[in-house]
């Protein structure tokens, strides 16, 4: 059997499915099944072509797999559904997001947004953006329409908004019924002590001797005391070990200034604004489990109606600091360029990176709502906005590094290049001499003698290698085999392309997961918006930035 053959196959076909880049392990594997023979014989083979096969952009990998009459497993594509809603009717669903206006938002918020959004359209439902905004020391205004402009880039709208501090009368009428009733205290004790006596299992000495009600606990000042709840101090759960319900913060408070100075607690405000603002399925993060018998307990105290509580796994990504608390680090120490660093998963920098929404929401979709806790790859999430950029991102061409060929024989003339191979964007010009500049990377495997070919231009034999390359025009025609190598003429523009990478190696900040690539680009450049993500040829799809001069941050290969 022609093992260079088959390899070759299977290494288009698994290129095809997962977005230009074919897996080693997976086409060994395939390969191995089809050929009897020495792994230690057939694994360099294959490791050889799965390398040149992901050398070629995917419009090439499409031209071969057509030129050796291979075709593409046939799948059909279905459309990933989220699971039914227990205990749901349609047009009776209520969801809400409810995020904390203290910073941009982040993929792993798109995931709940999109989670509850989806579940809300599925049921002909309402969704509610909801701004959970108790702790003034840390929420900022510009962080409100900041949110909503996040989500309307994610193509997320919503049925009502509001903020939890408008409701702050009503919980204080809660408050002090529970107060009345028995059923919380307020508490002197230091934060050491209250955290001491949860660990003994024991109960404070307010407990049942306090005599403060409401209204001395709110002339009180930030740190003298706190609100709790009257659980059960022997409880497992050390959730339920009496938690605190109310807090004194004399910070102004964005919105509402000095009006308010008594603030709830997640255990509060999360329970009570779900129950009576309607929510039948409210969806929190699965770290908050241990809460959910707080949740319950809190809401039968007050005769509050209880929605149906479900939780799913947080999103985790390999080297990517999916927190607020990891992230926020590394822009205040200036380790990042901002919120909107493309190397961040904030939803800015994705944005900024050339992630587009469509993929953002399959590949958070795509994780389900199980409590299964999973790592995934981000390049989970480059294969899928490949898929979708491959067929609306115009082709350019860039020469990173470039180094300077003169080809005697190669007339000054203007050519016409597609915008994109199979789909039709219309044409562009350039314009040719005999100074051309190709790739350092290219330039280097070049020998005397040797004919590479210009893409889409013509042939160069090499005559001569030195800090110029000196070559003579060897022909427009096709020829198997030789090397394709990316070019740019006289006219050009020099920019330069930023490379993202992962953040995080080994758990550390890596100094070097930004790279600055300077290169020469076609003067066609010069035409593409702000904003506009393009494929820059045999290199990867590109963002352009037009804020001085033209910059790219490429999104991936």
């Amino acid at each position: 059997m022609d093992i260079e053959k088959i390899a070759r196959k299977y290494a288009l076909l698994n290129a095809a499915r997962y977005g230009g880049k074919a897996n080693l392990k997976a086409v060994i594997g395939k390969v191995m099944a089809e050929v009897k023979g020495e792994a230690k014989e057939i694994i360099p083979i294959v490791k050889e072509i799965v390398e040149e096969i992901n050398s070629l952009s995917p419009e090439e990998q499409k031209v071969e797999m057509e030129r050796l009459g291979i075709k593409e497993e046939g799948r059909k594509k279905e459309k990933r559904k989220l699971p039914p809603l227990p205990h749901a009717k349609k047009g009776e669903v209520v969801t809400r997001f409810p995020p904390e206006p203290n910073g941009y938002l982040h993929i792993g918020h798109a995931k709940a947004a999109f989670v509850d959004y989806e579940y809300a359209r599925m049921y002909d439902g309402i969704f509610i953006l909801r701004f959970d905004d108790t702790n003034p020391a840390n929420e900022r205004k510009e962080f409100y329409d900041a949110q909503k402009e996040d989500l309307k880039w994610l193509g997320i709208e919503w049925d009502k908004e509001y903020r939890t501090s408008d409701n702050l009368p009503k919980h204080y009428e809660l408050a002090k019924k529970l107060l009345e009733e028995g059923n919380a205290y307020i508490c002197t004790c230091s934060e050491e002590e209250i955290r001491r006596n949860r660990r003994e299992m024991r109960e404070c000495i307010h407990r049942n001797e306090s005599e403060l009600e409401w209204n001395d606990f709110i002339k009180m000042k930030e740190g003298e005391a706190v609100m709790r709840l009257k659980g059960d101090m022997k409880s497992n759960n050390t959730a339920m070990r009496d938690p605190v319900l109310f807090r004194i913060i004399e910070h102004p408070h964005p919105i509402h200034g000095k009006r308010f100075r008594v603030w709830p607690t997640y255990d509060f405000y999360g329970a009570v604004e779900d129950s009576l603002s309607g929510v039948t399925h409210p969806f929190r993060s699965k770290e908050y489990e241990l809460r959910d018998e707080v949740y319950f307990y809190l809401l039968d105290l007050l005769g509050l109606r209880k929605p149906h509580l479900m939780e799913f796994s947080r999103l985790e990504i390999k080297g990517m600091p999916v927190s607020k608390r990891k992230i926020k680090p590394l822009i205040d120490e200036g380790k990042v360029m901002g919120w909107d660093d493309p190397r961040l998963p904030t939803l800015r920098g994705l944005r900024r990176r050339g992630i587009v929404p469509e993929a953002i929401k399959e590949f958070v979709l795509s994780q389900g709502i199980s409590k299964a806790e999973a790592v995934v790859a981000f390049e989970n999430l480059e294969a899928i906005n490949r898929k979708i950029l491959d067929g609306k991102a115009r082709r350019y061409f860039f020469v990173p590094q470039p180094v300077k060929v003169i080809v005697r024989g190669l007339e000054e003339k203007e050519v016409e290049l597609k915008y994109h191979p199979s789909v039709d964007m219309g044409k562009r010009k350039v314009k040719v001499g005999n100074v051309i500049y190709i790739p350092k990377s290219d330039a280097e495997k070049l020998q005397v003698g040797e004919i590479f070919r210009l893409k889409d231009l013509c042939n160069v034999m090499v005559e001569k290698i030195g800090n110029e390359i000196m070559g003579e025009f060897a022909g427009d025609e096709l020829i198997d085999g030789i090397d394709k190598v990316q070019w740019v003429g006289e006219e050009h523009v020099e920019m330069e392309v930023l490379i993202p990478r992962l953040p995080f190696k080994n758990g550390e900040f890596d100094e070097k997961s930004l790279e600055i690539v300077r290169g020469y680009a076609e003067k066609n450049v010069e035409e593409i918006k702000h904003g506009e993500i393009v494929q820059f040829e045999r290199f990867g799809f590109v963002r352009i930035e037009r804020n001085e001069g033209i910059k790219g941050i490429m999104a991936h290969r």
